[in-house]
């Protein structure tokens, strides 16, 4: 059903159409489709959503700053409410903690940073990780799709309808190759986009750490 469904749908399309192209493809070209949707999205998601500006700002530095020098870690922490970044996140865990337990030592208020500080660059990290797993998967769809299209060949080179032979057996290695390039394509652009933003991502996780080590220190030690 799904391959006359292609096949009608590639008759109405005009001749030499990208449509006509991509049908050629098979029925694998559906979820390559699919992909390459997916990967268009989260481009855009992380290109939008992976900044400097969301994990630090200069304005949140600069207000903590102030408080840690008072050692007001109550008006740290409404501030660190107010904000969205990702140190003020981290801060609000470490100052709820340090609220809740005046008795706590400076390594175990550390430990709380470090776990806080880790999960956020676990969650910085999982928004890349869907271009990692779809740079793997489109060329292994396109690769199966080489395959069927490679059996339609053979299929057709062991029919006795000599007549028309060469123009089936050439759909089938036009489906082989479409399909093929389609993947290769889709993973590409998906495992170019990884790389960029996985760079991108190391340099936020990297400024965070930072920042949060040069306000722990200012922190009043316990112990």
């Amino acid at each position: 059903m799904l391959h006359q469904f292609l096949s009608d749908l590639s008759q109405n399309a005009p001749t030499g159409s990208l449509i006509t192209l991509l049908i050629t493809g098979g029925w694998v070209m559906l979820p390559l489709a699919l992909l390459s949707i997916i990967t268009l999205a989260l481009i855009l998601v992380c290109f939008f959503t992976l900044r400097l500006r969301s994990v630090v700002t200069n304005r949140y530095m600069d207000a903590a700053e102030v408080f840690l020098k008072k050692e007001d870690l109550s008006g740290l922490l409404a501030l660190s409410h107010r904000h969205g970044e990702a140190l003020a996140s981290i801060m609000s865990r470490i100052l709820d903690f340090s609220l809740r337990h005046p008795e706590a030592t400076f390594d175990e208020i550390r430990d709380i940073a470090q776990t806080e500080g880790t999960r956020v660059a676990t969650l910085l990290q999982q928004r890349i990780t869907w271009l990692s797993d779809i740079a793997t998967i489109a060329p292994m769809l396109g690769l199966l799709g080489t395959v069927f299209g490679m059996i339609r060949s053979f299929n057709v080179m062991a029919n006795d309808v000599a007549a028309t032979r060469p123009m089936l057996l050439a759909g089938g290695v036009a489906q082989a190759l479409v399909a093929t390039a389609a993947g290769l394509v889709i993973g590409i652009a998906a495992m170019g986009a990884y790389a960029l933003f996985k760079s991108r991502v190391h340099h936020m996780i990297s400024d965070l750490e930072a920042a949060t080590g040069q306000l722990l220190a200012m922190l009043p030690r316990k112990g």
